[in-house]
């Protein structure tokens, strides 16, 4: 998925099993970010990163969505740990992370595997990607996306 692309639609079970589309998210602003497994040092990182700047999202008029490969009882616990205030969408047929191309072959430790490559996507109210990044680094992303925001809507 590139800048311009329609965002793919996607329905996935939040943490406590409720459907979440991303049609629930029409006429805003929609950050999603994929990232490989709840409560690894990277992933906590950068929920927390999203967390702490949360506020600032809803003032530029986004919501934050992440989805992992995770099952709902996984996230739950994850959700509840880090006290994150937006949801986390339970993945675990690749659906959504193939749809945006956040699924493929990737390296650790020397070898080579299939998995969530960690990627953002941000989605205009239009349904239309503005931004979007593959092999994230996890410390500094929200302010990174968040400048990201402010140069697509200023």
């Amino acid at each position: 998925m590139q800048p311009g692309d329609e965002a793919p639609q996607f329905t996935l079970p939040d943490e406590t099993g409720v459907p979440v589309s991303l049609s629930d998210f029409a006429g805003g602003g929609l950050v999603i970010y994929f990232y490989p497994r709840a409560f690894t040092p990277g992933c906590t990182l950068q929920a927390c990163d999203l967390r702490d700047r949360h506020d600032l999202f809803t003032a530029a008029g986004y919501s934050v969505v992440g989805i992992s490969p995770d099952p709902v009882s996984r996230l739950a616990r994850f959700r509840d740990k880090h006290d994150l205030p937006f949801p986390v969408l339970s993945d675990q047929h690749h659906t959504a992370a193939k749809a945006y191309g956040a699924w493929g072959t990737k390296r650790s430790f020397g070898k080579e595997h299939e998995g969530i490559i960690r990627s953002t996507f941000v989605i205009g109210p239009d349904g239309r990607i503005l931004e979007a990044w593959k092999n994230v680094r996890s410390g500094g992303h929200a302010d990174r996306l968040l400048a990201a925001i402010g140069d697509a809507v200023g």
